[in-house]
């Protein structure tokens, strides 16, 4: 058990576990040297007793740490410690694609697409480079709060390849997305990731899978079986063409497939364009179920049963050659000889062929009819509910029953740390004596260790905390001294500060800047009329322009508007800016030009009397009468 504060190699501190599987456990750890935090996943120590697929393992994850993509976890380093194989990679946080949907249900048509699209541009680097993952399944995809995936085990999916089937807790996950060729044993291609993605994108639109059984043998045939349930019965507004798409990912005949990742990517880019959404079913070219395989066999064991009757009669015929009779026989002899020698031969060709139909016959009864048969219940699964671990494991050993040796632990808000969820097979069920049980653990409640958030999209962080985490989040506005400094929606502060933790149902608040769109300083800023008018009509704002003749300014300069600097907005509402214009100036008469005689009369202050035709009239003291 790898404990806190332990190095591996003297260079990777472990700082906590972040995960356990069948195959890997995975911790959080500081790389020493790089200063940085990593995530190191160690292999089991079954797993790290095989040395022939400890060699693979190397091979293939140093094969994969040449990947360099945005959707593919990049590895750092590969290595051994005493005995632990470890891979040391990228460390991510967010959850798994399988976390989220167990969550979440189904995801909106948009948000799948979105995953899609990054998978397929992610696989697709990966298949320029030659490498087949193998094993694609929510589990392996990693999802981050801003949306982006990272898909991960790429190394040791490679190299399970030729065991994963055989490895009891991993085959539950993977036979889910296990292409057909794949489960009858014919290897993997291209093609055959590009199943395991149909099959993704199915889950993702649903929240199910779409083949499920008892076993990890009945959901294999049905993978090579069964036509994929439509996913337009279970939500009639998903369109065809994203229908189709998962039908021809998950074509039983590869060659119906998507050629590659590229081709589906491609394909997912124009799915809700509108010319597609009510396009035509898919018709495959090539045959979904062949009946190939049986006619070989058929053709096998025909072959062997007449090289056998040819066989017997070859040794009949050099035993013949070989004995000398030392009497010559009458021909009535000879005759009787070889009648008995025919009837000896028909015998044994009778023998053989009955032998090799009764073979025949066996080999469908075992994999056919003994199945069926094993099914037969002979033990009722006790509930061993909110029990603890050792409890359970020996109240279903007492009952007969085998308890799997990994212990699956899963986050539950009812039943405390440490103690029984359920058991698979359910509890209730009857099953045969010897069956083996896996116990599922709880981790308790799920916690959301606070993070500071400042700085951040208050609306995109408030819907990760309320789908990823189950909190219950208010946006409240929070008036700053400096708004000029802040962008519309960001998080300025939260009730929670980081460190803490909190539980599904809980509540944060986070405060975002008190942002309003606010009246400019349009004089002191130089506004020109045009600038003005663009702004009123951004806002839905009346402008009303009043001129004053002034030569204080320059013409077309603002003098003032009606609404303060940092009043709001209010859309609909009046503007009225004054504008400087050019005073009116009056055109004084020509001027005389004096002449030279009176040039030096130009100091008189006051003008000549006006000449008239008549002489003005002396004013005497007597009153006088006006004409």
């Amino acid at each position: 058990m790898i404990e806190k504060g332990q190095k591996i190699n003297d260079r990777y501190e472990i700082i906590k576990s972040i995960g356990e599987g069948g195959m890997a456990n995975v911790y959080l750890a500081y790389d020493t040297i790089l200063d940085r935090r990593v995530a190191i996943k160690v292999l089991r120590g079954d797993l790290s007793g095989d040395e022939k697929f400890v060699r693979r393992f190397q091979r293939e994850a140093l094969s994969a740490s040449s990947l360099s993509h945005p959707n593919i976890v990049e590895m750092y380093d590969v290595g051994e410690d005493n005995g632990l194989y470890y891979i040391v990679m990228e460390y991510i946080e967010g959850k798994t694609l399988k976390q989220l949907i167990k969550k979440r249900g189904s995801l909106t048509l948009s948000e799948a697409i979105d995953i899609m699209l990054q998978l397929t541009d992610g696989i697709s680097h990966a298949h320029d480079s030659y490498i087949i993952h193998r094993d694609l399944k929510p589990q392996n995809i990693m999802i981050r709060e801003d949306g982006s995936i990272k898909i991960t085990d790429f190394g040791i999916a490679m190299a399970l390849n030729s065991t994963q089937l055989t490895q009891t807790n991993s085959v539950m996950g993977s036979v889910h997305y296990l292409p057909p060729e794949q489960a009858s044993g014919k290897g993997s291609t291209i093609r055959s990731d590009i199943y395991s993605m149909g099959i993704l994108f199915y889950e993702l639109l649903t929240g199910q899978l779409p083949f499920k059984g008892d076993n990890a043998v009945e959901i294999a045939l049905k993978q090579m079986r069964d036509d994929i349930p439509s996913i337009r019965k279970k939500n009639p507004a998903i369109p065809q063409s994203v229908e189709n798409v998962i039908l021809k990912a998950t074509a039983k005949n590869p060659k119906n497939r998507y050629a590659d990742a590229k081709e589906m990517h491609a394909d997912l880019l124009t799915v809700l364009n509108d010319e597609r959404m009510n396009e035509e079913k898919i018709v495959f070219k090539y045959p979904e179920h062949e009946i190939e395989d049986n006619t070989k066999n058929i053709t096998v064991v025909k072959k062997k049963t007449e090289e056998k009757i040819q066989e017997v009669k070859d040794d009949k015929k050099v035993k013949e050659e070989k004995e000398e009779p030392e009497e010559k026989a009458t021909e009535k002899e000879e005759k009787s000889a070889e009648d008995k020698s025919l009837k000896r031969t028909n015998r044994i060709v009778w023998i053989l062929a009955s032998l090799f139909t009764l073979i025949v016959i066996g080999v469908v009864t075992i994999f056919l009819i003994i199945p069926y048969f094993s099914r037969t219940p002979d033990i009722e699964i006790p509930d061993v509910s909110n029990l603890s671990v050792v409890e359970a494991e020996k109240k279903l050993k007492e009952e007969g029953f085998e308890v799997a040796v990994e212990t699956k632990k899963e986050e539950n808000a009812t039943i405390e740390a440490g103690k029984v969820i359920k058991t698979s097979p359910a509890a209730g069920r009857t099953v045969k004596e010897g069956t083996v049980i896996t116990l599922y653990e709880s981790l308790g409640q799920e916690k959301y260790e606070v993070v500071d958030l400042a700085g951040e999209n208050s609306e995109a962080q408030k819907e990760i905390l309320e789908t990823m985490y189950g909190l219950k989040v208010t946006i409240e506005k929070r008036t700053v001294d400096n708004p000029d400094d802040y962008k519309e929606g960001e998080i300025i502060d939260q009730s929670v500060k980081a460190g803490n933790t909190l539980v599904k149902g809980d509540s944060i608040i986070l405060y975002v800047a008190d942002i309003e769109d606010v009246y400019p300083n349009m004089v002191e800023d130089g506004w020109t009329i045009e600038d003005v008018e663009a702004f009123c009509e951004k806002y839905n704002i009346k402008l009303t322009i009043d001129y004053e003749a002034t030569s204080q300014y320059t013409e077309g300069t603002l003098i003032s508007q009606s609404r303060s600097p940092k009043t709001p907005i209010v859309s609909g509402s009046t503007l009225k800016i004054v504008v400087a214009e050019k005073p009116n100036v009056t055109t004084p008469s020509p001027t005389p030009t004096p002449s030279e005689d009176e040039e030096e009369d130009e100091t008189v202050t006051s003008p000549s009397p006006t000449p008239s035709t008549s002489p003005t009239p002396t004013p005497s003291t007597s009153p006088s009468t006006n004409h």
